[in-house]
């Protein structure tokens, strides 16, 4: 199976820590491609997904996925296929001004 917007882990951990970092945060909400959350589930062993927090190189707030087992740990190893996924798109710039959510 081909994976699309894997991420590695250091990339992953330095976009978390930069998040941390930082709190003025504008982001209201994360777009997650479909493609992400089918390839994410279906790793194996994958029972839920955890999301992350970070931001990138550019300042860009991102939203990063890992698969958890059914003990509630994270499925991160990627000599067997198990991935940390980006390709979130945030809001703003890509949302739905006509949800009751974005209104808040």
């Amino acid at each position: 199976m081909s994976v699309t917007n894997v991420i590695s882990l250091a990339t992953a951990q330095k976009w978390a820590e930069t998040w941390r970092a930082n709190p003025d945060h504008v982001v209201k909400a994360f777009l997650i491609p479909e493609v992400d959350i089918t390839e994410l589930m279906a790793e194996a062993d994958v029972q839920d997904a955890r999301a992350y927090l970070g931001i990138d190189e550019t300042g860009a707030h991102k939203l990063m996925l890992v698969g958890v087992d059914k003990n509630g740990k994270d499925l991160i190893d990627y000599e067997n296929g198990l991935y940390i996924y980006d390709y979130t798109t945030t809001c703003p710039p890509d949302c739905d001004v006509s949800s009751p959510m974005y209104r808040l």
